[in-house]
């Protein structure tokens, strides 16, 4: 294993998976058979009132989808985490993620009591579920980012689920620019058009890294960015 490695883990299909990312530390995500979804929250560890916030993402990016180079903005302009490796090229940060009522429209009613481990969980109760472990709830949901998946959007406006976007072995990597909460599960894209419930497991790594420097390429890949880097910084300041 490699000396800077802490640990490695695995998020089944359908489990969700919690971890406070700490600075200089970075989490690698690794689809391993191909069309895995992985939903994703952030949080302020120190202050779970700051969190991910998709819109002053995308604008101060001038983005619409994530990939390397890219950083996750929080509320208050602060870097939680930038992407600092991605084999994948895109991931969505558009679509939100599936509640109860579509999961049983999609894939119909299979609950724990009738079919124990085979049960159809969705994202929305997941989420919310691990959170309490923080003493979060509902009303700390924000838009989640869905990781291995991609939307285009045509020119009518409708949403366009890109099928088999994620190929075997593909990872992304994010590396904290914050102590940050971290909820992730393994649950369907709300758009995935497969008429059979069948989530994907995923593969973690967790590893020691160093802080950005001043030529980082997340920092300098637009002003808006220097900018939340030096915000950032000077929190730990």
């Amino acid at each position: 294993m490699n000396a800077d490695i802490l640990f490695t883990d695995t998020v089944w299909p359908g489990a969700t998976w919690s971890h406070v990312l700490k600075r200089g530390t970075a989490l690698r995500i690794t689809d391993p058979h191909g069309g895995a979804n992985v939903g994703a929250l952030f949080y302020n560890w120190d202050n779970p009132t700051e969190r991910y916030n998709m819109p002053d993402t995308l604008k101060a990016q001038h983005i619409s989808g994530l990939t390397g180079g890219d950083v996750l903005y929080s509320d208050m302009g602060r870097v939680l985490c930038s992407v600092t490796a991605d084999s994948v090229g895109w991931h969505d940060p558009l679509s939100g993620c599936s509640n109860r009522a579509l999961v049983e429209q999609k894939y119909g009613r299979a609950t724990y009591q009738d079919c124990r481990n085979e049960w159809h969980q969705n994202a929305y109760d997941s989420f919310v579920i691990e959170l309490a472990k923080y003493g979060l709830g509902p009303r700390d949901m924000v838009a989640p980012v869905n990781f291995f998946s991609k939307v285009t959007v045509r020119p009518d406006g409708a949403m366009q689920f890109v099928d088999g976007h994620s190929r075997p072995g593909g990872f992304v990597e994010l590396r904290a620019e914050m102590h940050t909460l971290v909820v992730l599960n393994t649950l369907q894209h709300p758009l995935d058009p497969n008429p059979r419930y069948a989530p994907k497991a995923v593969q973690l790594a967790v590893r020691r890294v160093e802080l950005p420097s001043p030529s980082d390429a997340c920092r300098v890949s637009c002003d808006e960015n220097r900018r939340g880097f030096t915000l950032t910084e000077r929190y730990f300041q």
